[in-house]
Protein backbone atom coordinates (compact mmCIF):
# COMPACT_ATOMS: atom_id res chain seq x y z
CA UNK A 1 0.00 0.00 0.00
CA UNK A 2 1.06 3.63 -0.92
CA UNK A 3 -0.07 5.66 1.52
CA UNK A 4 1.02 3.08 4.67
CA UNK A 5 2.65 4.66 7.47
CA UNK A 6 3.54 1.86 8.99
CA UNK A 7 2.70 -2.10 8.49
CA UNK A 8 2.69 -4.43 12.05
CA UNK A 9 1.12 -7.30 12.98
CA UNK A 10 1.68 -6.64 16.54
CA UNK A 11 -0.09 -2.84 16.49
CA UNK A 12 -0.63 -0.64 19.22
CA UNK A 13 -3.32 1.91 19.39
CA UNK A 14 -2.63 5.04 21.97
CA UNK A 15 -5.29 6.75 23.88
CA UNK A 16 -4.94 9.80 26.11
CA UNK A 17 -1.56 7.85 27.29
CA UNK A 18 -2.52 4.15 27.78
CA UNK A 19 -1.35 2.15 24.78
CA UNK A 20 -3.40 -0.82 23.66
CA UNK A 21 -2.39 -3.46 21.52
CA UNK A 22 -4.81 -3.57 18.53
CA UNK A 23 -5.99 -6.84 17.79
CA UNK A 24 -6.36 -8.04 13.90
CA UNK A 25 -10.03 -9.36 14.99
CA UNK A 26 -11.30 -5.50 15.87
CA UNK A 27 -10.38 -5.40 19.42
CA UNK A 28 -8.11 -3.99 21.75
CA UNK A 29 -6.35 -5.17 24.87
CA UNK A 30 -5.00 -2.61 27.31
CA UNK A 31 -2.48 -5.44 28.77
CA UNK A 32 -1.61 -3.87 32.25
CA UNK A 33 -5.56 -4.16 33.26
CA UNK A 34 -6.10 -7.17 31.34
CA UNK A 35 -9.06 -5.35 29.80
CA UNK A 36 -10.26 -6.66 26.70
CA UNK A 37 -12.54 -4.46 24.38
CA UNK A 38 -15.00 -5.29 21.30
CA UNK A 39 -17.10 -3.28 20.49
CA UNK A 40 -21.08 -4.02 18.37
CA UNK A 41 -20.93 -7.63 18.21
CA UNK A 42 -24.77 -7.35 16.64
CA UNK A 43 -25.92 -11.18 17.55
CA UNK A 44 -28.66 -12.90 16.23
CA UNK A 45 -28.66 -9.66 12.84
CA UNK A 46 -28.96 -12.95 10.24
CA UNK A 47 -32.41 -13.99 12.69
CA UNK A 48 -33.54 -10.07 12.78
CA UNK A 49 -33.84 -9.57 9.23
CA UNK A 50 -35.31 -13.15 8.69
CA UNK A 51 -38.42 -11.46 10.92
CA UNK A 52 -38.78 -9.29 7.84
CA UNK A 53 -38.61 -11.41 5.35
CA UNK A 54 -34.56 -10.58 4.69
CA UNK A 55 -33.23 -14.36 4.51
CA UNK A 56 -29.69 -14.50 5.24
CA UNK A 57 -27.86 -17.38 6.28
CA UNK A 58 -28.31 -17.96 10.20
CA UNK A 59 -25.04 -18.53 11.71
CA UNK A 60 -23.61 -14.78 12.21
CA UNK A 61 -23.93 -15.12 15.73
CA UNK A 62 -21.90 -18.61 16.42
CA UNK A 63 -19.29 -17.27 13.82
CA UNK A 64 -19.32 -14.11 15.92
CA UNK A 65 -18.82 -15.87 19.05
CA UNK A 66 -16.64 -17.94 17.73
CA UNK A 67 -14.29 -15.17 16.66
CA UNK A 68 -14.63 -13.85 19.75
CA UNK A 69 -13.69 -17.04 21.75
CA UNK A 70 -9.74 -16.83 19.52
CA UNK A 71 -9.04 -13.52 20.56
CA UNK A 72 -10.17 -14.19 24.32
CA UNK A 73 -7.65 -17.15 24.04
CA UNK A 74 -4.88 -15.41 22.85
CA UNK A 75 -5.18 -12.66 25.32
CA UNK A 76 -7.12 -14.33 28.66
CA UNK A 77 -7.95 -11.08 29.56
CA UNK A 78 -9.35 -10.43 33.53
CA UNK A 79 -12.09 -8.49 32.33
CA UNK A 80 -13.74 -7.79 28.89
CA UNK A 81 -15.91 -4.85 28.14
CA UNK A 82 -18.32 -4.92 25.02
CA UNK A 83 -19.13 -1.64 23.95
CA UNK A 84 -23.08 -1.85 23.06
CA UNK A 85 -25.26 -3.24 20.33
CA UNK A 86 -23.65 -6.71 21.53
CA UNK A 87 -27.66 -7.78 20.18
CA UNK A 88 -29.26 -6.58 17.10
CA UNK A 89 -32.12 -5.28 18.55
CA UNK A 90 -34.08 -5.45 22.04
CA UNK A 91 -35.19 -9.18 21.93
CA UNK A 92 -32.38 -10.77 20.00
CA UNK A 93 -31.13 -12.47 23.35
CA UNK A 94 -34.06 -14.49 22.93
CA UNK A 95 -33.40 -15.85 19.97
CA UNK A 96 -30.34 -16.98 20.93
CA UNK A 97 -30.12 -20.96 20.67
CA UNK A 98 -28.85 -23.07 23.71
CA UNK A 99 -25.42 -23.32 22.23
CA UNK A 100 -24.99 -19.70 21.86
CA UNK A 101 -26.16 -18.83 25.42
CA UNK A 102 -23.87 -21.35 26.34
CA UNK A 103 -20.84 -20.13 24.66
CA UNK A 104 -21.34 -16.62 25.79
CA UNK A 105 -21.57 -18.36 29.69
CA UNK A 106 -18.50 -20.26 28.91
CA UNK A 107 -16.64 -17.25 27.55
CA UNK A 108 -17.80 -15.16 30.97
CA UNK A 109 -15.64 -17.89 33.12
CA UNK A 110 -13.16 -16.69 35.56
CA UNK A 111 -13.57 -13.09 34.04
CA UNK A 112 -15.34 -9.85 35.00
CA UNK A 113 -17.96 -9.38 31.88
CA UNK A 114 -19.39 -5.66 31.26
CA UNK A 115 -22.20 -5.12 28.77
CA UNK A 116 -22.08 -1.57 28.01
CA UNK A 117 -26.15 -0.31 26.19
CA UNK A 118 -26.40 0.52 23.19
CA UNK A 119 -28.88 2.08 20.86
CA UNK A 120 -29.81 -1.15 19.37
CA UNK A 121 -29.97 -2.99 22.67
CA UNK A 122 -30.64 -0.65 25.55
CA UNK A 123 -32.46 -2.59 27.68
CA UNK A 124 -30.29 -5.71 28.68
CA UNK A 125 -31.35 -9.00 30.47
CA UNK A 126 -29.85 -9.52 33.81
CA UNK A 127 -29.68 -13.46 32.49
CA UNK A 128 -26.64 -13.42 30.00
CA UNK A 129 -24.26 -12.79 32.86
CA UNK A 130 -21.95 -9.95 33.55
CA UNK A 131 -23.46 -6.71 34.31
CA UNK A 132 -24.90 -3.88 32.45
CA UNK A 133 -23.60 -0.35 32.30
CA UNK A 134 -24.45 2.74 30.39
CA UNK A 135 -20.19 3.30 30.62
CA UNK A 136 -17.59 2.86 31.91
CA UNK A 137 -14.11 5.12 33.54
CA UNK A 138 -11.00 3.13 34.24
CA UNK A 139 -8.34 5.77 34.70
CA UNK A 140 -7.72 8.33 32.01
CA UNK A 141 -10.32 6.12 29.30
CA UNK A 142 -13.96 6.12 29.14
CA UNK A 143 -15.85 3.16 27.16
CA UNK A 144 -19.09 4.05 25.82
CA UNK A 145 -21.14 3.19 23.23
CA UNK A 146 -21.32 6.44 20.76
CA UNK A 147 -18.73 8.74 21.24
CA UNK A 148 -19.14 12.21 21.83
CA UNK A 149 -15.33 13.35 20.79
CA UNK A 150 -13.97 13.12 24.65
CA UNK A 151 -10.22 13.51 25.43
CA UNK A 152 -9.64 9.15 26.80
CA UNK A 153 -12.84 8.06 25.15
CA UNK A 154 -12.94 4.70 23.02
CA UNK A 155 -16.09 4.39 21.60
CA UNK A 156 -18.25 2.14 18.63
CA UNK A 157 -21.29 2.73 17.20
CA UNK A 158 -19.72 4.08 13.62
CA UNK A 159 -18.39 0.74 12.55
CA UNK A 160 -15.56 2.53 10.87
CA UNK A 161 -14.37 1.31 7.52
CA UNK A 162 -11.65 2.81 5.26
CA UNK A 163 -11.26 2.57 1.43
CA UNK A 164 -8.01 2.31 0.17
CA UNK A 165 -6.22 2.54 -2.98
CA UNK A 166 -3.52 -0.19 -3.99
CA UNK A 167 -1.80 -1.49 -6.88
CA UNK A 168 -4.20 -0.12 -9.20
CA UNK A 169 -7.65 -1.37 -7.67
CA UNK A 170 -9.81 -0.36 -4.76
CA UNK A 171 -11.03 -2.14 -1.55
CA UNK A 172 -12.85 -1.22 1.78
CA UNK A 173 -11.60 -2.60 5.23
CA UNK A 174 -12.71 -2.37 8.67
CA UNK A 175 -10.78 -0.15 10.58
CA UNK A 176 -9.61 1.37 13.99
CA UNK A 177 -9.83 5.67 13.99
CA UNK A 178 -7.99 7.32 16.79
CA UNK A 179 -5.42 10.52 17.09
CA UNK A 180 -3.49 9.57 19.91
CA UNK A 181 -6.36 11.16 22.01
CA UNK A 182 -10.24 9.16 21.35
CA UNK A 183 -10.57 6.17 19.26
CA UNK A 184 -13.72 5.08 17.39
CA UNK A 185 -13.53 0.69 17.46
CA UNK A 186 -14.44 -1.29 14.15
CA UNK A 187 -17.41 -3.61 14.51
CA UNK A 188 -16.88 -7.13 15.68
CA UNK A 189 -19.65 -8.84 14.36
CA UNK A 190 -19.65 -11.21 11.42
CA UNK A 191 -22.66 -9.21 9.40
CA UNK A 192 -21.87 -5.64 10.39
CA UNK A 193 -21.34 -3.15 7.56
CA UNK A 194 -19.57 -0.16 7.89
CA UNK A 195 -19.12 3.55 7.74
CA UNK A 196 -16.36 5.21 5.91
CA UNK A 197 -13.85 7.68 8.47
CA UNK A 198 -14.22 10.33 5.38
CA UNK A 199 -18.02 10.77 6.62
CA UNK A 200 -18.78 13.79 8.21
CA UNK A 201 -19.72 12.25 11.47
CA UNK A 202 -15.89 11.41 11.96
CA UNK A 203 -15.51 14.99 11.49
CA UNK A 204 -17.28 15.64 14.46
CA UNK A 205 -15.78 13.66 16.66
CA UNK A 206 -11.85 14.36 15.25
CA UNK A 207 -12.60 18.08 14.26
CA UNK A 208 -9.67 17.73 11.80
CA UNK A 209 -8.39 14.93 9.20
CA UNK A 210 -5.44 14.25 11.21
CA UNK A 211 -6.24 10.97 12.34
CA UNK A 212 -5.37 7.41 11.87
CA UNK A 213 -6.93 4.44 10.27
CA UNK A 214 -5.57 1.22 11.64
CA UNK A 215 -6.51 -0.68 9.12
CA UNK A 216 -7.19 -4.43 9.50
CA UNK A 217 -5.66 -6.35 6.83
CA UNK A 218 -5.61 -10.25 6.14
CA UNK A 219 -2.57 -10.58 8.06
CA UNK A 220 -1.62 -7.21 9.47
CA UNK A 221 -2.61 -3.63 10.42
CA UNK A 222 -1.66 -1.14 8.67
CA UNK A 223 -1.88 2.49 9.91
CA UNK A 224 -2.73 4.65 7.31
CA UNK A 225 -3.55 8.35 7.37
CA UNK A 226 -7.01 9.41 7.47
CA UNK A 227 -6.46 12.28 4.66
CA UNK A 228 -5.27 9.76 2.32
CA UNK A 229 -7.89 7.35 2.63
CA UNK A 230 -11.13 7.88 0.06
Amino acid sequence: MDEEIAPSRAATVDVAGVTFIADLSGALFWEEQRLLVVSDLHLEKGSSFATRGVLLPPYDTAATLGRLSAVIARHDPRMVIALGDSFHDRDAHGRLSASDRDAIAGLQVRRDWIWISGNHDPALPADLGGVVASEVAIGPIAFRHEPTGAAGEIAGHLHPKARLSTRGRSMERRCFASDGERAVMPAFGAYTGGLSIRDAAFAKIFQTLGFVAHVLGDNRLHAIAASRCH
